[in-house]
């Protein structure tokens, strides 16, 4: 039987699937347990909100939202959990992912969502394990292995 996740991964589209691998791999190197759902704040509120409303019982304890353009996945998905979101502007052809990131840092007081550089998948896993980390040793022995190999690379 496979580990419950304890990260939920949702994107806007398919097309986020390619600028996300590197947050999936850096979780499954760590083997940290994820689900993945795609799901648009837009076109399937009725999903997103049924999954970010569900997800703390479901054993998530951080969520990771990509999307591009100003549809802020991450923030719809705050609305609806007590979990920390962190949000992943996917890299657009229309602005070079310029209109995501704005849209995902111009949260209002009381929904704040965590912001990682544009198509920053990879960090997106890192600052998650960290935040698992509060809480589990293991995890932040994972954070702190990576900053010594870093230092001695």
């Amino acid at each position: 039987m496979a580990e419950t996740p304890i990260v939920g991964i949702i994107m806007g589209s398919k097309s986020d699937l390619p600028a996300m691998e590197p947050c999936m791999k850096q979780l499954e190197e760590w083997g940290v347990p994820y689900e993945l759902k795609i799901a648009s704040a837009h076109r399937k509120p009725a999903v997103v909100h049924d999954w970010a409303s569900n997800a703390e019982e479901n054993g998530i304890r951080v969520i990771i939202a990509a999307a591009g353009k100003a549809a802020h996945l991450g923030g719809v998905v705050a609305a609806y959990t007590p979990l920390p979101v962190i949000a992943v502007p996917m890299k657009t052809s229309d602005l070079g992912g310029l209109d995501s990131l704005l849209s995902m840092v111009q949260m209002p007081s009381g929904v704040p969502v965590a912001t990682v550089a544009i198509n920053g998948a990879k960090n997106a896993a890192i600052l998650a394990v960290q935040m698992l980390g509060i809480g589990d040793e293991s995890k932040r022995d994972l954070i702190k292995q990576m900053k010594e190999d870093a230092a001695n690379a």
